[in-house]
């Protein structure tokens, strides 16, 4: 049987986990760009705008240069676009390690996006205050409504974190939908966060995870059996709307 294109749903409690199983990551990676393009386009005609929240780490460089190719930057009205960052590393603006500067190199630069919608996260001050700082930024932008994000993208980490949401940090016990900063004690840096309750309140979540590296985790996380958060931080995310897609490829989600 054929696993490109395989969809599957596993659901816990009210909650719904669309299983997207692709069996190479080129082809993952064309459905998370239509499906990315399906609700900018949605949001645009609904609502005038699409807020979108990026992903760092590794993982989604390819995802934003795909977006930013010939076969889809004319599929998006980027003028018309919000960026956000679901986590930063507190290090300098120019810092290789920041996860905006990879997105600023793979996605803004290639679309002449406009600095004034990118909101990215100001590290020259403290860590609390720069968390602060976003909070607001975004709640003006929201015109201080409820943040609804149309799309947050999301990884996945070999320990089951996800954003900067680490296994056993306070950050992971925090009922309040805002953005916090984090010591995390693993990677030695502080983080610079949003919280599960914010994430979860977006209008769509997908995860976009591949390699075989990741597979443990991804079991842990859709294990019901248990709600261990604490440990396996991204089972802490349970969209208010229901459903979350989970973009994998094979390796990432064997199929038994």
């Amino acid at each position: 049987m054929a696993i490109t294109g395989l969809t599957f749903q596993k659901k816990t409690n009210k909650y719904m986990n669309q299983l997207r199983i692709y069996k190479n990551i080129d082809d993952l990676l064309n459905a998370l760009a239509e499906a990315i393009c399906d609700s900018a386009k949605a949001a645009i005609g609904s609502r005038g705008q699409f807020n979108f929240v990026l992903s760092g780490g590794s993982s989604p460089k390819r995802l934003y240069e795909l977006l930013a190719s010939e076969g889809f930057r004319n599929r998006i009205d980027w003028d018309k676009v919000y960026f956000f960052f679901g986590d930063e590393r507190f290090v300098p603006k120019n810092d290789s390690q920041r996860n905006s500067l990879m997105a600023k190199k793979a996605l803004f630069q290639p679309l002449n996006i406009r600095d004034s919608h990118i909101f990215v996260v100001d590290t020259s001050v403290s860590p609390e205050e720069s968390a602060s700082s976003y909070i607001n930024s975004i709640n003006a932008h929201f015109t201080n409504c409820t943040v609804k994000f149309d799309f947050i993208l999301l990884g996945l980490g070999d320990n089951a974190h996800t954003a900067s949401l680490f296994p056993n940090t306070s950050v992971l016990e925090d009922t309040e939908a805002t953005i916090r900063s984090v010591f995390v004690e693993e990677v030695e840096m502080y983080r610079i966060t949003m919280t599960a309750p914010l994430i979860n309140q977006a209008r769509k979540i997908a995860f976009l995870v591949f390699g075989k590296d990741k597979a443990d985790a991804v079991s842990h996380v859709l294990d019901t059996r248990n709600d261990s958060s604490l440990q396996f931080p991204a089972k802490l995310i349970k969209a208010d709307a229901g459903e979350i897609d989970w973009f994998l490829d094979e390796s990432a989600m064997p199929i038994k």
